[in-house]
């Protein structure tokens, strides 16, 4: 991303880049007003801060919900950045309720807002306009990660309705997508994107070498049947199995993704299955930057 002279932003609690969860554009949503989204992501979100198998109660649903059309008011009146809201307005527009309901969405928000992690209580500082933006979130803490995954999932449908509305394609990359289906919100979120994205000029793609952890999740089915793409490279046996399963693989095609070199495996694009070779040669600065042999790891 450096190389390519992109926005790298690093989210920990330690960090001095920012960004705001509850960032919005007016082409957010195709609805009368974009907040009928946005407020479903801040129930998600919500829901994820305030934890339990049960989720959120109907009470307190129609609470935050209350909440988010307050808070957008100013902007949608007025959408300069000095309107958009942050965490702290929400938490202030739960408690100006004077609910029971309200006050206990509130009082988990706090560790959020005025606690130890309060890395999202902050408007957006970073250059989330650049043509390529990573974001890492390996230092977010167990605490902050689910919430970060989910985060960046918005903020990444933020940028797909601005670049539309330019006439502008955008690539969404996951890596270790597998993550990002293991919690109920996420997984619900990433499905969602699968299925709403192409029509947006959205190219989502995930990428991960735990495929029985991605096929476990009952989301797959749907982000499968939206996905025209799939490259496999060397698969171990397990993992090829339910593959070939999932796929209708044939023992022939099977023997690409089994003991393959590295570069080597199978495109499947709709009904079509191709081998192909397109190993990296070494003598390229690619190659120096895309190596994870510990051996051979370039200090860039």
């Amino acid at each position: 991303v450096k190389r390519l002279h992109g926005q790298v932003i690093k989210l920990s609690p330690t960090s001095k880049d920012y960004v705001n969860p509850l960032d919005i554009n007016l082409n957010y949503s195709e609805d009368d007003s974009p907040l009928a989204l946005k407020s479903d992501f801040v129930l998600s979100f919500c829901e994820l801060v305030m934890g339990g198998k049960t989720g959120l109660e109907a009470i307190e649903r129609t609470v935050i919900d209350r909440a988010v059309k307050a808070i957008y008011r100013p902007y949608l009146a007025n959408p300069c950045p000095e309107n958009m809201p942050i965490l702290s307005d929400l938490h202030q527009a739960l408690l100006d309720q004077h609910l029971p309901e309200a006050d206990r969405v509130a009082q988990a928000l706090d560790l959020y807002v005025s606690g130890s992690l309060n890395v999202f209580n902050h408007k957006t500082n970073v250059d989330i306009h650049n043509r390529l933006v990573a974001f890492d979130i390996k230092e977010l803490g167990k605490q902050l990660k689910k919430l970060g995954m989910l985060i960046i999932q918005d903020q990444i449908w933020g940028r797909v309705t601005q670049n539309r509305s330019q006439g502008r394609a955008t690539w969404y990359f996951a890596d270790e997508f597998h993550l990002l289906l293991k919690e109920e919100q996420t997984a619900a979120y990433s499905a969602e994107i699968w299925k709403r994205f192409r029509k947006w000029g959205g190219v989502p793609t995930g990428a991960t070498q735990n495929v029985k952890d991605l096929l476990s999740s009952p989301e797959i089915e749907n982000i499968l049947e939206n996905s025209d793409f799939i490259t496999l490279l060397n698969q171990a046996s397990g993992d090829r199995k339910i593959l070939s399963e999932r796929l209708n693989l044939s023992a022939d095609q099977q023997k690409y993704i089994d003991n393959s070199e590295p570069g080597e495996g199978l495109l499947i694009f709709e009904n079509v299955v191709l081998p192909f070779s397109n190993p990296i040669p070494k003598n390229t600065q690619l190659y120096k930057i895309m190596t994870t042999r510990l051996s051979e790891v370039v200090e860039l």
